[in-house]
């Protein structure tokens, strides 16, 4: 019922403007227009020419003509696209009778969008030495997900992990290392790092995207620390280039209900773009019958409001901000507020409120000069059954980069300075009734040299140094180097260091729940990596319009003082030191994007991954990492319908799971799944879509094959539970297993099949 009235309300709020065509088919006025479609080669079979606006539309035959009949008179925009080119417009009026235009493509693809994440500056992605990939949001709308750490389950080699079945909290991995090895920004700014890592994700609307670059390997010589494995960028929409008004509600058969909404408005010589989303769920839902909820409950608000400035000097400022309340809890099925921070019934509560600011400033100089600067606070009230964490954290960095070129050399220069305030609850900022809260500050200096050795050759040479008052300087260089065989072949071979500065509970939540006892063995020292990666890119074209784009890497990273959780000393703990010895994650990956002429497109990946740890000589899997990812989305769309289908999903291979010791009848390696979904979207000529379908077609959830998820489920404070002299569990009538209340067992959502129903509506 909530579902409906949401939709009924969202139709009314708007109102849809008759496109003059729709009033113009009531006349018998009509003109027809006939042309050809050319490429540089000569006439181009099988491209798609449509109306603007409209329904109406063709496909050029073998010969490269088309002809469309019946089109009110009037004045349109006549588009016309191929896969693999550029797509063009074309203003015309249609006159009565016979009209006549000919069309010329040229090609093109992803290849020549504009990147910043790999150099820090603006580039076109094929000239740029660091392999970038590139996400728009029609790539996230093939699978409409509440928040980004859900909607990156589709891209390969990044897989969302949710590290706590009770409270649902997660990180991304990239390339099989943790979420913390990898530095989220918006806008180039290191936004979620820290506190927010495991909480901040699910806060980011996909309404504000304008597109995700990830970087995959390390960036800490650009970067600095977090950003050991890569990054994700997320670029939100430039309020010039914003729809003036666009909405996307939808709601899943599991009573989850999400808002999108946005709009944008001139002020003066500024113009501001305003989003906003909701996001709420409270159905207590138990399918597996465990006495704990499958899913966690969460009332969820983030209001985005950025500026564009005008200035005489025709320099940019930007100036944006961002505001986020969550009220999320997971638990036994009885619990309610009253039970908040109890022993009585168990439940995990977060209340979370976040305040963010950044912006960018060019400076009114001859030289491209530009400050760009960012800061967050985050507050986190949250109990964990009985125990209490909380925690505030707060992070202003600011960053000074000059752009120069000089012949064949494209430098850049910067400097940073990183500030960090961390304060909570825990020994990690105080003892003995004392409260020491840990600042950080961290200064850095890098520069960066790209080289054009000839028109196919570019060499790429970076180094920073950050200066860390906890642990001295360090010192990150990178080389790149780019080989252009011709605009179809190019090469990229990547080598760099990294470091990352751990925090331990901002970025474990597995050392918060459950009864393991936390095990700090040592002063915990910075982790370094030294990583080697090769990329290459091939574009193919056939002569009957079918287009395949491959992109193929394999990498080695290297970790010294790895920092890994260790939860099999002692099955009753989770130890956290340096690891004595070293870890390493190697693989490959290849990514392929098919466009046949008939309109079908298909994209599907894998990775092949291994990610180990030596310590003491002896060597083993790294917990929670597969060692297989694939994924894929198919999309064909019915253009006399104006109906487009998408099949997505993605397949796991085998990981390593935290069991509690030889007596766990729980899997000690998860089974190869897959999880996949179908929708289908009607989009009208005003830019209204009506979506739906179904997620996790097969209903596949992880307690299939497990005789429970959460261990000691029924004694969640472990009154029953009996130690021994040394501290571990006996076996006793009420635990046959000799186990402990823990919800680290988990390694995928706990929902099953369900149904969802949205709708989109875009004013340009």
């Amino acid at each position: 019922m909530r579902l409906v009235t949401i939709l009924l309300f969202t139709f009314f709020l708007i109102s849809i403007p008759k496109h003059s065509l729709l009033n113009a088919q009531e006349t018998e006025t009509t003109g027809s227009l006939e042309g050809v479609v050319y490429d540089e080669n000569g006439v181009l079979p099988f491209a798609n020419i449509f109306i603007e606006g409209t329904s109406i539309g063709s496909s050029s035959d073998d010969n490269g003509t088309f002809s469309i009949h019946k089109i009110p008179i009037g004045t349109y925009k006549i588009i016309a696209s191929f896969t693999g080119y550029n797509t063009i417009k074309k203003k015309l009026s249609i006159k009565e009778g016979e009209n006549k235009i000919s069309l010329t493509l040229s090609q093109g693809s992803t290849l020549d969008e504009v990147v910043v994440s790999g150099t820090l500056k603006p580039v076109i992605r094929s000239e740029s030495p660091v392999p970038v990939e590139i996400y728009s949001p029609t790539f996230f709308k093939k699978n409409p997900t509440p928040n980004l750490f859900e909607a990156l389950q589709n891209v390969n080699g990044v897989r969302p992990q949710l590290n706590c079945s009770i409270c649902n909290t997660g990180d991304i991995h990239v390339n099989g290392l943790e979420g913390p090895y990898t530095l989220v920004m918006i806008d180039g700014m290191p936004i979620v790092s820290g506190l927010s890592t495991v909480y901040g994700l699910s806060g980011i609307p996909n309404s504000l995207i304008e597109r995700i670059e990830v970087v995959k390997g390390p960036a800490s010589s650009l970067y600095g620390s977090e950003a050991v494995g890569g990054l994700i960028n997320i670029i939100t929409k430039n309020p010039d280039a914003a729809p003036e008004i666009s909405t996307d509600v939808f709601a899943s058969g599991w009573g989850e209900t999400n808002i999108d909404f946005g709009f944008k408005a001139r002020v003066g010589k500024a113009t501001a773009l305003v989003g906003a989303n909701y996001f709420f769920y409270d159905q207590v839902i138990d399918k597996n019958e465990d006495g704990f909820t499958d899913l966690t409950l969460q009332d969820r608000i983030s209001i985005f409001n950025k500026w564009n400035f005008k200035r005489s000097s025709g320099k940019n400022f930007t100036l944006a901000g961002r505001f986020y309340y969550e009220d999320r809890w997971g638990g036994e099925n009885e619990w309610d507020r009253s039970f908040r921070g109890s022993d009585e019934i168990y439940g995990e509560s977060i209340y979370t409120t976040r305040y963010e600011v950044l912006g960018s400033y060019e400076l009114p100089t001859k030289e491209p000069i530009s400050l760009s600067f960012s800061y967050t606070n985050h507050d986190q009230n949250s109990f964990y059954g009985d125990v209490s964490y909380q925690a505030k954290q707060r992070i202003g960095f600011t960053q000074l980069a000059w752009d120069k070129k000089l012949k064949s050399h494209d430098l850049l220069f910067g400097a940073a300075y990183r500030y960090q305030y961390y304060d909570d609850n825990t020994t990690a900022t105080g003892s003995d009734n004392t409260n020491d809260p840990e600042e950080t500050k961290i200064p850095g200096v890098f520069v960066q040299d790209e080289i054009t050795l000839a028109s196919n050759h570019k060499l790429l040479l970076g180094s920073r140094l950050d200066y860390d008052d906890r642990h001295g300087s360090i010192f990150t260089p990178r080389i790149a180097y780019k080989w252009s065989i011709n605009d179809k072949n190019i090469f990229r071979l990547n080598a760099g260091t990294g470091f990352r500065v751990v925090n331990l509970f901002t970025e474990e939540h597995a050392a918060l729940t459950g009864s393991r006892e936390v095990i700090v063995e040592e002063n915990l020292a910075p982790e370094e990596s030294y990583n080697v990666n090769l990329n290459y890119i091939k574009k193919i074209f056939f002569d009957n319009g079918t287009f395949i784009g491959l992109d193929a890497s394999a990498w080695y990273t290297h970790f010294t003082n790895a920092i890994i959780p260790d939860y099999d000393t002692n099955p009753q703990q989770i130890r956290y030191g340096n690891l004595d010895g070293y870890a390493v994650s190697t693989g490959v990956s290849l990514n392929s994007d098919i466009n046949f002429s008939n309109g079908l497109k298909v994209m599907a990946g894998f990775s092949a991954l291994n990610v180990s740890n030596t310590d003491d000589g002896i060597r083993s899997r790294q917990v929670l990492t597969e060692s297989f990812t694939g994924t894929w989305g198919v999309t064909y769309k019915v253009h006399a319908l104006n109906l487009t289908l998408d099949y997505t999903g993605n397949a796991y291979g085998p990981m390593r799971l935290p069991t509690l010791g030889p007596n766990d009848p729980r899997r000690d390696n998860s089974p190869w799944y897959s999880i996949q979904n179908i929708q289908f979207t009607y989009k009208s000529s005003t830019n209204l879509e009506i979506y739906g379908g179904v997620k996790n077609l097969l209903d596949w959830t992880p307690n299939r094959g497990n005789p429970f998820l959460i261990s000691r489920a029924e004694d969640p404070f472990d009154n029953n539970v009996q130690f021994n002299q040394n501290g571990d569990v006996l076996v006793t009538a009420d635990n046959p297993y000799g186990l402990t209340f823990d919800s680290t067992y988990i390694y995928g959502p706990n929902q099953g099949a369900r149904g969802f129903l949205g709708v989109r509506y875009t004013l340009l």
